[in-house]
């Protein structure tokens, strides 16, 4: 879907509408770079692909729409002007690079359309999903946490130091450039504390950001994020700036997911996203995460519909989900759409 055809004022229901009335967001980046070869051993995480393998990340998001995703979300997460600044890149360099990031996404999106347009599968059994729907590509945000690559998204905790001046100057350029590189919208992901959604609440209006743009906190006791702030009051400040038209969590054990929605549902009628990671444990002394921990993925889709019917019509994974994650969730949705037919999405 060429986001040109909307305004600033375009809805995220006008693309549930026209998908059947949910979405299928994609999964985890990273660890699926990790398994097609790369080495993510650097601050810049997933980033440090738009600098070194590319056609990984290609590769990756492709797999994602043949899994029935209707939105890919770039891999922008860890990629700050600031993060690549330090690793001896010009500011153009870096800009370049947070445009590569969305570029990449929409070379993905028109390969899936050729290859749609080539054959069609409904996606039952292991087959592809192949069939000409509505996809957004979304510019990821991370957090000023994930810049610092130090675990502090996964706590919120930034110190007295860090104001909402800090973090709306952190964060001014960077989502400047995504909004302006073709992406369909920025998706500020894993949001720890409700000052950092204040700060990009203010920078969406200030900055008059041309596209729209969703909020997705993480939480760890299933009641706040994971500063401890109430979720309902960061939900709250995301309802009440326009620019953006979704609400909801990504990175959180499936647990806890259904709790959270009901959450964000007292404070906006904005439509509900949730993409939870697979319920392990990450370790950010260590850097890895906990085996062990988490849920399989008959686990995790055995929460889907649970999910839909408290609230939720976006639904994906974040850390640790794969395409078959994915495409586990597409046929649970499929099945329950009021056509119930996938390839008329």
């Amino acid at each position: 879907m060429n986001h040109d055809e909307y305004s600033s004022s375009w809805t995220m229901s006008d693309f549930l509408q026209k998908s059947g009335g949910y979405a299928v967001i994609d999964g985890g980046l990273a660890t699926e770079l990790e398994r097609h070869g790369a080495d993510l051993n650097d601050p810049l995480w997933s980033a440090k692909c738009l600098i070194s393998s590319p056609h990984l990340i290609r590769t990756v998001h492709l797999d994602y729409l043949e899994a029935g995703a209707d939105i890919i979300i770039t891999a922008s997460y860890q990629a700050t002007i600031q993060g690549f600044k330090a690793k001896g890149l010009s500011g153009k360099e870096s800009e370049s690079l947070l445009q590569k990031s969305v570029q990449i996404a929409c070379e993905a999106r028109d390969m899936y359309y050729e290859r749609a347009s080539e054959c069609s599968y409904d996606g039952i059994g292991n087959k592809r999903v192949l069939n000409k729907r509505p996809i957004l590509v979304a510019a990821s945000v991370g957090s000023y946490g994930a810049y610092l690559a130090d675990g502090s998204e996964y706590d919120g905790n930034y110190g007295d130091t860090v104001t909402l001046t800090t973090l709306k100057e952190f964060h001014r350029r960077r989502v400047q450039v995504l909004a302006e590189s073709g992406a369909d919208l920025i998706a500020f992901e894993t949001i720890p504390n409700k000052l950092e959604a204040q700060a990009y609440a203010e920078l969406l209006e200030e900055d008059d950001i041309k596209i729209p743009a969703w909020f997705s906190f993480n939480s760890k006791d299933g009641l706040n994020v994971v500063s401890g702030d109430p979720l309902s009051e960061c939900a709250s400040i995301a309802d009440s700036c326009k620019k953006v038209v979704a609400v909801g969590i990504n990175c959180t054990p499936p647990r806890f997911i259904r709790g959270l929605i009901s959450s964000v549902q007292k404070v906006t009628t904005k439509p509900i996203l949730i993409y939870p990671n697979s319920g392990e444990t990450y370790d950010a002394d260590r850097k890895e995460w906990v085996q062990s921990t988490g849920v399989s993925d008959e686990d995790f889709v055995s929460y889907v519909n649970i999910w839909r019917e408290a609230g939720a019509s976006l639904i994906g994974g974040c850390c640790r989900t794969t395409p078959n994650t994915i495409r586990a969730i597409y046929k649970v949705l499929s099945a329950g759409s009021s056509d119930a037919q996938p390839s008329s999405k």
